[in-house]
């Protein structure tokens, strides 16, 4: 084997290891009792899982859980439909102002998030949303990103291809649904998985928008054990950030194809 080789496999080993060891150590200190948290032990002497019935049990970790699924979900699902729509429309259709829409679009994505906060707000409090689901939800719905991915995407499907589903007799909604989606479904799969977990790991919007304890989502809810260095409780924030990144890891192992070729198109695109 030659050395560039090994060297190769030996920094892969060692990024490896070095990205893992915080996992690791998160979930060691989950299983660990108040007193051995800062013991520097891997595995823990006596392995416990009273944290975990006390995450449980004296919050309200499974409704913030809950919360936490239905607005991923929920806005997965809504940015996957509408900036795949808004793609297409843009890639396939001429009408008057097409190039303004998508340079407007695209300027959207040079706005930090932290300066849209106070006017986000400031609609929720007019309209009522503080407080509420749709309150979280309405800045996610669409996204300017997936609307510039899956125009790029789009643009190559042939317009001989959607011109002959016309003279099938398709409407344009089967059009979109049964020929133009199924071309760009590696690019929709990666828009999808990263919006779910962007939202689910979503903490500064949820955290100025809610205010009873029961519409916390997890990242929120995890950041009120922590009431200072001296009094976080560090058992329990392992202990919920563990069960937190469960649905993450299973997305991740069960779609990974999905990220992987959605990444190298795009990069190609």
């Amino acid at each position: 084997m030659k050395i560039g080789k090994v060297l190769t496999y030996l920094a892969l080993i060692l990024g490896s290891i070095i990205m893992l060891f915080p996992f690791v150590w998160m979930v060691s200190t989950s299983l660990k009792s108040p007193i051995d948290i800062f013991s520097l032990d891997i595995i823990p002497e006596n392995i416990t899982f009273s944290n975990y019935i006390k995450v449980m049990e004296e919050s309200l970790f499974a409704k913030w859980f809950l919360n936490s699924l239905i607005i991923a979900v929920v806005t997965t699902i809504s940015v996957a439909f509408f900036d795949t729509l808004v793609g297409y429309i843009i890639a396939k259709f001429s009408f008057v102002g097409r190039g303004v829409l998508f340079i407007l679009i695209l300027s959207t994505l040079m706005v930090p998030t932290e300066m849209l906060i106070i006017p986000w707000y400031m609609m929720s409090s007019d309209f009522g949303w503080t407080d509420t689901y749709w309150g979280i939800l309405f800045p996610g719905l669409m996204t300017g990103f997936g609307v510039f991915l899956m125009r790029q995407f789009m643009e190559q499907i042939p317009d001989d291809l959607l011109n002959a589903a016309r003279v099938d007799g398709m409407n344009e909604f089967m059009i979109f649904f049964k020929i133009a989606i199924p071309q760009v479904w590696p690019a929709l799969a990666a828009l999808s998985i990263f919006t779910f977990l962007g939202n689910w790991n979503a903490f500064l919007w949820p955290l100025i928008v809610i205010e009873s304890e029961a519409l916390r989502t997890l990242p929120v809810g995890l950041s009120f054990f922590s009431s200072g260095e001296a009094e976080s409780q560090w058992h329990l924030i392992m202990t919920g950030s563990t069960i937190a990144v469960i649905p993450l890891i299973l997305v991740f192992i069960l779609l990974q194809r999905h990220i992987i070729s959605g990444i190298t198109l795009t990069g190609m695109k």
